[in-house]
């Protein structure tokens, strides 16, 4: 232990993409914010300036008070690919690509250097430090849960040269902790890189609309590409492959195609913005069972290492709220936690978390079940005409106010208190609806969202009358599990019911978010239904609206009937 321990540690993401930062101050964690949300450029990859200077500015600091700055990523462990050359340049499944794939590697560990050494010059009096990918993702997820000892896997495109770890975590007396890595798949096998290249033969962004794949896959059948999906992703005893003949071997640079022509010959063209047709449909059904196939294989897995009755998992495909779900009907764990930041973003907090326990012994605290982490706006002050066409007024009570437009059928913006981490609309950045008219899917999707009309919206719904709707065992407070829905919910609320017979829900308590709580009560007293369609305050192709001027933006681009900012009601 080091006595001369941090007050001030900033956990960075940047310049890769979902740019944050999170300030750990005096061993508790003060917040986090995505970048995105304050700039406006969805998934941006610039440094996160916004957020740092929020950050600086709720404690009181400034630069040169900051004691360690930390990246999300160390710079040898790219090295590692190197090292795989002579086996490449053998195969000659692999042997085309092996040469541009080493420089690759050694160019992106070269500008971890620099990004770290840029962070050193920002925060001259800081001591600098590069962490392990897999291990902040983990950490944080760890740290989040409260559990005192689990399994963790993690399962991502790419951590330096780790797709996929599994450790084992355990809290340890005085207020540290232990995270052992101890079993490890490399690149080129990554279940987050081939998810992402199906995404992108499909017609998608890579990156980003992963889970409209995933939502797809419900409408398709996958018996037509499920032998060439076991081809392209073997499941083997320690884990899984990737085929190099069907997803060629990742070089770090976009001039390189992801899959080859034999898939394409296998499978069906590139889509590119054409008609979503069956083939689609059926292809998106066969990636989204092998995935599921995979993770429910990586948690036996991990439970075979660990002993352990608990687990948590990150990572980009953690987001995979189905494949959590099949974990979670599994039995194989009696709890599956997933993090409110399972991506990227969230490894600034793991890194900070990281960097403080190597310093002190310790872990932070403030990360357990809590996701509101970012800025808040309670001291907004509306004009009566905040924009041309919009009028703002305060109701005497907000909560009920809002319960009664939405049972009279209006979709209705939240913008309210600190904002979430995460890619999912918590409560505080969100756009609720009833879920008792099945037409409310068309109109979110065609008017408000502007995205496909196949897009399932999720549920809120009060942890205490969850289970009279969904068949989940477990609280769900992140909205990061697929759960089976009951015959009730598919009576009452059929507009949350996807075409696989799942909803992802968010389960809450009082203590969790006091004014959504009330507004499912309040809504409850004048429908029979505690439940209500919860998604993102935007549209689609912009981030969640982390900031009022976004809000307000995001009303007069949409067909939002009105937004609850704060506890100013502003409608057309």
């Amino acid at each position: 232990m080091n006595f001369n321990a941090p007050r001030a540690v900033l956990g960075f993401c940047s310049w890769t993409h979902d740019s944050a930062a999170a300030l750990i101050l005096d061993g508790h964690l003060l917040g986090f914010a995505e970048e995105e949300r304050l700039n406006d450029n969805k998934h941006t990859r610039d440094y996160p300036t916004h957020a740092v200077d929020w950050l600086l500015e709720e404690s009181d600091l400034v630069p040169e008070l900051i004691d360690t700055v930390t990246y999300n990523f160390r710079a040898p462990g790219y090295l590692a690919a190197t090292r795989q050359l002579r086996h490449q340049l053998t195969d000659p499944k692999t042997r085309g690509r092996a040469l541009p794939r080493a420089a690759s590697f050694a160019r992106v560990a070269a500008r971890t250097r620099a990004r770290t050494k840029r962070l050193e010059r920002l925060f001259p009096h800081a001591s600098s430090s590069q962490i392990l990918h897999h291990r902040a993702h983990g950490l944080y997820a760890f740290a989040s849960s409260g559990y005192d000892d689990a399994a963790v896997l993690v399962v991502d495109s790419l951590g330096e040269i780790q797709t996929t770890t599994i450790a084992r975590a355990h809290r340890t007396p005085g207020g540290g902790c232990t995270y052992d890595i101890i079993d490890a798949i490399d690149d080129p096998a990554s279940l987050g890189y081939a998810y992402g290249a199906v995404t992108e033969h499909l017609g998608w962004r890579r990156g980003d609309e992963e889970g409209t794949v995933m939502a797809l896959a419900a409408l398709g059948d996958p018996d037509r590409f499920r032998d060439l999906m076991s081809d392209a992703i073997p499941i083997t005893d320690t884990g899984f492959t990737l085929n190099p003949e069907l997803f060629p071997v990742r070089v770090l640079s976009r001039r390189f195609a992801r899959v080859s022509t034999e898939f394409i010959t296998r499978s069906c063209p590139p889509r590119d913005n054409g008609p979503i047709e069956e083939v689609h449909r059926d292809l998106a059904a066969a990636l989204q069972e092998r995935t599921e196939q995979v993770m429910v294989h990586l948690a036996v897995r991990a439970r075979g290492l660990t002993d352990a009755r608990l687990l948590c998992i990150s990572g980009g495909v953690a987001a995979n709220c189905v494949a959590i779900g099949k974990i979670v009907e599994s039995g194989l764990f009696d709890e599956v936690h997933v993090p409110p930041a399972p991506g990227d973003s969230g490894t600034a907090i793991g890194a900070a978390t990281a960097a403080h326990l190597d310093r002190t012994g310790k872990l932070a605290t403030g990360i357990q079940d809590r996701c509101y982490l970012g800025p808040a706006f309670g001291d907004v002050v509306l004009s009566k005409n905040p924009r041309p066409g919009l009028t703002a007024t305060k109701p005497t009570h907000p909560a009920q106010y809002l319960a009664g437009a939405l049972a009279a059928g209006a979709v209705v913006g939240v913008f309210r208190g600190r904002l979430e981490a995460g890619p999912r609309a918590l409560g505080n950045r969100s756009i609720l609806a009833s879920p008792a008219n099945p037409e409310v899917v068309k109109q979110l999707n065609d008017t408000v969202k502007f995205r496909e009309p196949f897009r399932p919206f999720a549920p809120v719904t009060l942890t205490a009358t969850a289970s009279d709707y969904f068949t989940l065992p477990q609280p769900a407070p992140y909205m990061s599990i697929a759960s089976s829905v009951t015959d009730l919910a598919r009576e009452q609320i059929p507009a949350i019911v996807h075409a696989n017979g799942t909803a992802r829900v968010q389960t809450l308590t009082e203590r969790q978010n006091p004014f959504l709580a009330e507004v499912i009560t309040e809504f409850a007293k004048i429908t029979g239904i505690p439940v209500l369609i919860n998604t993102s305050l935007n549209v689609k192709g912009k981030p969640i609206c982390g900031t009022p001027d976004m809000a307000l933006d995001c009303m007069l681009a949409s067909g939002l009937d009105a937004v609850m900012l704060e506890d100013w009601w502003v409608s057309k």
